[in-house]
């Protein structure tokens, strides 16, 4: 007897439902980092965005480009290098310094005077600048707008409940914004505290 029946006929994993309610702190995060589970990261960068490039461009050159939750993509170095100024957030430190130690870029951090105890890494030509803190106080720091957002994976990252507060928030308007999906884990994020929370 044949099972004509695909991955797409699947409803639920069979332990889906422990997953489902399984919450990850960023405690938990930053050790992933400490720790090297960093599974998510493409040490050759994103094949998709590198097959349709030109037009997530469309031939504009000086675009602010926006990475969410960017640990130590590959990508922004190929955007920088191609004349495009980088913004990017990630709560963890070790993954931004990461960052510029593997592509071999000399930078400054300095503190966010708007977000106590969040810093913002700039590279040393001044196009690369990475927020260290939550994607949630992000719009307090006052970064400005974004030409480009290429997202490949934060949006899953982001409990749903909470996409609402985060600079993604579908309320906020964007010229193009590219959101790579491969998968969607049935993990809950718990939502960092903002810096004005008790």
């Amino acid at each position: 007897m044949n099972d004509t029946r695909t991955s797409l006929d699947i409803k639920e994993y069979p332990d889906s439902e422990v997953q489902k309610n399984r919450i990850i702190t960023q405690e938990e995060w930053q050790d992933n980092w400490v720790n090297h589970k960093i599974g998510f990261h493409q040490a050759e960068g994103h094949q998709l965005l590198k097959k349709h490039l030109d037009n997530f461009l469309k031939g504009e050159s000086g675009l602010r480009v926006f990475f969410p939750l960017c640990g130590k993509a590959v990508e922004m170095k190929w955007f920088a290098d191609l004349g495009h100024s980088v913004i990017g957030v990630e709560i963890s430190e070790l993954g931004i310094r990461e960052f510029f130690m593997e592509q071999n870029l000399s930078y400054s951090e300095e503190p966010i005077t708007e977000l106590p105890g969040a810093k913002v890494f700039k590279s040393s030509s001044g196009n690369i600048s990475l927020y260290c803190c939550s994607i949630f106080d992000l719009p307090r720091a006052n970064i400005g707008k974004f030409d480009r957002i290429w997202d490949r994976g934060a949006l899953v990252a982001v409990n749903p409940s909470d996409r609402g507060r985060s600079v993604l928030a579908p309320s906020r308007s964007y010229h193009t914004c590219c959101v790579c999906i491969s998968h969607v884990s049935p993990v809950s994020f718990i939502s960092p505290q903002t810096s004005s929370s008790p």
